[in-house]
């Protein structure tokens, strides 16, 4: 058994140890407009957030009936790369779905 105090290394050094902080979160919304179609919403939310089918639709009713809802929360990094995603989908098909993040 060792004679040291508890918390000390070979040397006799108090030894810290770093607390890391838990990521910031971040929302990605998705606005409701008049010309992205429901469907491609549905999808949207399907193929880039994974969401099911029953939950792709609930979140595309509370998109559409409130004219913005959360598609899901994430740290930044992921949350950037989700609507860089959406946007460039969006684009490709001619779709106007806006989709932004902001801090949780």
């Amino acid at each position: 058994m060792s004679d040291k105090p508890p918390g000390n290394d070979e040397k006799g050094e108090v030894l810290t140890r770093e607390r890391l902080k838990t990521p910031k979160k971040y929302k990605v919304l998705i606005m409701n407009d008049d010309y992205t179609t429901m469907e491609f919403v549905v999808f949207v939310l399907q193929k880039i957030f994974r969401h099911s089918q029953a939950a792709s639709t609930r979140i595309m009713l509370h998109v559409h009936n409130n004219g913005v809802g959360v598609a899901g929360v994430y740290t930044r990094e992921v949350a950037e790369t989700r609507v860089a995603q959406v946007q460039k989908v969006s684009a490709d098909s001619g779709q106007p779905l806006q989709c932004t993040m902001e801090p949780e």
